[in-house]
This record gives structure tokens, sequence and C-alpha cells, in this order.
């Protein structure tokens, strides 16, 4: 499986939010501009995230973006759902609710498609913004620029 930019990009633009957001709403351009990401694909961006229930926006002077709800309740799993769609690293018809493969029943890789699935849900869903945002700050902290930190 491989993120696209929407996820990666949209992870980091929520990472900055979570981090900046705790007093007051953030602007698509302190975003943008710490996050190195354009102001027209953040706001591409924040649209989704605003639409899957994961961050809010406020309008007027002081407006911009905050999360929708508490950083310990969003896990990357959410994020990049809301991002990129499904996270399944492979399709099985066999591993399908309607079981739509004629050879499910002797197929010995439809276990592979499945445990590898399943660990990647595992994985997302139980690393939550949050912790991503103490670990941004413990980076600021040594003096250290978030764009200079990661290209991703």
């Amino acid at each position: 499986m491989k993120l696209s930019t929407k996820g990666r990009y949209g992870l980091r633009a929520l990472i900055d939010l979570a981090v900046y957001s705790e007093e007051e709403a953030v602007s698509i351009q302190s975003i943008a501009r710490r996050q190195n990401i354009s102001d027209s694909y953040l706001e591409q961006l924040m649209r989704m995230l605003r639409k899957a229930d994961i961050v809010v926006s406020v309008r007027g002077a002081q407006g911009g973006y905050r999360l929708a709800r508490p950083a310990t309740e969003i896990s990357v799993g959410d994020v990049l759902r809301a991002l990129e769609g499904s996270l399944e690293a492979v399709t099985c018809p066999g591993n399908q609710e309607n079981n739509g493969c004629e050879g499910a029943d002797l197929c010995v890789t439809r276990y592979v498609w499945q445990k590898i699935n399943d660990s990647i849900t595992q994985a997302v869903d139980s690393i939550m913004i949050d912790h991503l945002a103490e670990e941004s700050r413990k980076i600021q902290e040594k003096g250290l620029p978030l764009s200079s930190t990661c290209n991703n």
C-alpha cells in the first residue's frame, strides 16, 4: 500500500492543527507555511476532513480550523480513511461479506491478504493524533523547524 500526497500532507496538516489549535482556530495560510503545502491543496484536504467530521471551520477575523473532537479521539486511521478511502493493501473478493469469489473456500492466499489488511488497520487505528502532536512538540522544543524534519 502506498499513500498519496493527500494522506501524507493531510496527516501532517492535522498534526499541525492539533499542536496549534488548542487556544484558537488556525488559518490555512499558517498551516501551509509551516508544513510547506500550497494553500489551495490544503483547502481541498481540509474540506475532506471537515466532511468526515474531523475538523470544523471557524468563520470570522480570527477564523480558521480546529479539531472537531479531542486529539485523543482521532486516530491516524480516521484521517487516512477520510483522505484516501479504503486502506486495504489487497482487495480480495473472498474476504468480502458477500463472498464474491467462487474459489474463496479453496484459496490459501486469502488468509494472507486478510492478515495484511487487518495489520494495517490495527496499526493506523492504534496511533492517536494527540501522541503525534506531543512528538511534534518535543521536536520543536529541540529548536528544529518541523518542515526540516520530514519531506513526506
